[in-house]
């Protein structure tokens, strides 16, 4: 799989972090894909998704900590 943006999370300021992962979201065509890195389960964010960015995503985990958790997020709409 090819990833249009690779994030590490955690090279952002906490007030940063949502916003970032949402507008490189927006900038993806459908069909394409981004990965975000985190150091905890992003959990909160794909229920963040769930509610401004609802049926045009795909969310599947590729790596599930306990130090790393590596997310697949793509674009369906």
């Amino acid at each position: 799989m090819t990833f249009n943006v690779i994030i590490n999370v955690p090279d952002y300021a906490p007030r940063e972090k949502h916003p970032a992962i949402f507008k490189s979201f927006d900038s993806l065509k459908k069909g394409e894909f981004m990965q975000i890195v985190n150091d905890h389960d992003p959990r909160p964010l794909q229920y963040q998704f769930m509610m401004e960015r609802p049926e045009t995503f795909s969310w599947e985990y590729l790596e599930e900590g306990p130090e790393t958790w590596r997310v697949t997020i793509g674009k369906t709409k």
